[in-house]
């Protein structure tokens, strides 16, 4: 592992023992000018492969869609290059949502903690995409309900999961909601690694829910 790994290694281990989100918040802040330059060190798939997974369900020209967890922009620079708007992010971290500001392809950037309620009215979004979020020390599946409430019936959302997230009670919540007829479990990815120039980096998979 390279040095540059190797700090990206202790940065990522900061934040998932992270134990409030404010403490997540201050590790990200610290973390935002650098961040992106340090993931690509990575190799960090995450956006690339739900940008991917948007597009197969939801057409270029559809809006709005929200970049849930939007950290420094990344996907929200690729929404607009694909034809998508308008679209809006939500981040937890001021210092993240500072750096995705000044690329200026955000209809509207909001602070907000993913637990808790989000500042959008019912069924605002065509689409949204979830990247790096339900993860160790982040959101688990008590963060899934609200992104459903913000989405119109029949839009996509495309998720990425740690599989030990996914175990530990994400997937239960995900086949109650279907059972319920409230979502359709329509995509996903085997699990990956996300970062592969990160020694050890526990899997993740991608899934792909539509709105009832």
């Amino acid at each position: 592992m390279s040095l540059e790994s190797e700090a990206e290694a202790g940065k990522l281990a900061a934040v998932y023992a992270a134990t409030s989100p404010e403490e997540i918040a201050r590790t990200y802040d610290a973390w935002a000018e650098r961040y992106e330059a340090e993931m690509a060190e990575v190799g960090y798939r995450h956006p690339t492969i739900c940008l991917a997974f948007l597009a197969r369900h939801l057409p270029a020209g559809a809006g709005p869609v929200l970049d849930a967890g939007a950290g420094t922009g990344l996907i929200g620079e690729w929404l607009r290059i694909a034809g998508y708007g308008p679209v809006e992010g939500v981040d937890l971290s001021a210092g993240m949502l500072e750096v995705a500001g000044r690329k200026g392809v955000y209809d509207r950037l909001a602070q907000a903690d993913l637990t808790a309620r989000l500042p959008f009215e019912d069924g605002r979004f065509a689409g949204a995409v979830c990247a790096g979020v339900f993860t160790t020390g982040h959101v688990g599946a008590e963060g899934l309900d609200e992104l459903l409430r913000v989405l119109r019936p029949g839009g996509v959302l495309v998720l990425t999961v740690k599989d030990r997230t996914w175990e530990g009670g994400f997937a239960a919540r995900v086949a109650a909601l279907a059972a319920e007829g409230a979502v359709e479990r329509i995509d996903g990815t085997a699990p990956y690694s996300s970062m592969p120039g990160v020694a050890d980096n526990a899997p993740s998979r991608v899934v792909v829910l539509r709105r009832r």
